[in-house]
């Protein structure tokens, strides 16, 4: 008779730590790194999945009580900085900023006006086009969600000194840098 494996312990061993995950350094490599260094950067990189964590949380709670999806809130924020830089925000720079196709961005935009968070307008000096802009309703409810959000994580920044702002954006910069999808590519066959 096999016997049963032992049940996970949720406070146990991080997953993210190498000694768990790959015991024998066949991908990460800590040779030069105590026992203590090693616990301190799974520390770090557990902050860093528990930030992502936050973040999606707080972005979703965002997105339902607005009753948004994540493109369409990345058109208010879009919209909204374009407002406040005294810029017209237009159909077409914000299919350019999305990514997306006009169809898609009429499609949004349609969605958007019939629940009342923009107004499409003439467009102050081009008859072609037409000016989005975010209704005040919606802007004030933006402000008390997403800008409440980010009011907190930029003072978060703002109480580091300014070397230690110099520290963590080179990190994350390192951290941007090891994105490489070509390494999820299926092989060949």
């Amino acid at each position: 008779m096999v016997p049963e494996p032992e049940p996970i312990d949720p406070s146990g061993p991080s997953m993210l730590d190498p000694r768990v995950l790959d015991p024998r350094q066949e991908i990460v490599q800590r040779s030069g790194l105590d026992e203590q260094e090693v616990d301190q950067v799974v520390r770090v990189l557990q902050g860093l999945r528990d930030w992502r964590e936050a973040e999606r949380r707080m972005s979703e709670a965002s997105r339902r009580y607005m009753k948004l999806g994540e493109t369409d809130m990345r058109t208010l924020r879009f919209v909204i900085a374009a407002q406040y830089r005294g810029e017209t925000a237009t159909p077409g720079a914000i299919a350019a900023h999305l990514g997306i196709t006009s169809a898609s961005t009429t499609k949004m935009l349609d969605r958007l006006a019939d629940a009342g968070h923009i107004r499409r307008l003439p467009h102050p000096t081009d008859r072609r086009s037409l000016a989005v802009e975010v209704t005040e309703e919606t802007r004030q409810i933006a402000l008390k969600s997403v800008g409440r959000d980010h009011a907190h994580r930029f003072e978060a920044a703002a109480r580091l000194n300014p070397e230690e702002r110099e520290v963590v954006m080179r990190f994350l910069g390192e951290l941007t840098a090891t994105e490489n999808p070509g390494d999820l590519e299926a092989p060949e066959e």
